[in-house]
């Protein structure tokens, strides 16, 4: 019981430790957003997503020197609408989501370091991706929606981000070979963001 209460503390310390550096920008709207992915299988593509992430960003724009974000994911809301394939992506054979030595395996994290290649709506956006204890650099591909106000007078910012990540550069090596040659699952796991946030 102990142990869980621990694993719980540090879970949501890392879902709500502010971004370093933040000002009054934009807190991700988890009912507007999605965090998704697709990674071959056999001969085809299975695709999932995370339910539950949290996060901030800043953007103004055309001051791209000033963009930035930050955002943590709970590994355990992976969801690939197979519940036994999603257990197995839990377990020890992939994420180990319940090691109660290594805390950091319940949570993946990105912040950014710089944005690069800024040409009217595009950008790539640098930072760094932790995954099962893993720090690797990423560069993902942006897609600036821009800035509005809601009916309500709320304002909104959104953007769209892709990236391919290697899913062995962060530990996650298990596979199954196949009678016929190759493996079960592919190494290049392909993500996608949609990110739209409410201004603070």
């Amino acid at each position: 019981m102990k142990a869980q209460l621990n694993r719980f503390f540090w879970i949501v310390l890392a879902l709500s430790v502010p971004a370093s550096g933040f000002g009054a920008g934009y807190e991700i709207d988890p009912a507007h957003s999605s965090v998704t992915f697709k990674i071959r299988h056999l001969i085809g593509k299975v695709h999932g997503n995370f339910q539950k992430f949290s996060g901030k960003f800043e953007f103004e724009p055309g001051k791209p020197a000033k963009w930035k974000a930050e955002a943590t994911i709970d590994v355990a809301s992976i969801n690939t609408n197979v519940e036994k394939r999603d257990q197995h992506l839990r377990s020890k054979d992939f994420f180990d989501v319940e090691n109660k030595e290594h805390l950091d395996y319940a949570t993946m994290k990105f912040v950014s370091t710089k944005v690069t290649e800024v040409k009217e709506n595009k950008a790539k956006l640098h930072g760094n991706l932790s995954i099962h204890g893993i720090t690797k650099p990423v560069v993902l591909d942006l897609d600036i929606g821009g800035e509005a106000t809601d009916p309500w007078g709320n304002k909104k910012a959104a953007f769209s981000a892709a990236t391919t990540i290697n899913r062995k550069d962060f530990g996650l090596t298990w596979n199954q070979t196949l009678e016929a040659g190759g493996v079960l699952v592919g190494d290049d796991v392909e993500i996608t963001l949609e990110v739209e946030g409410n201004k603070k």
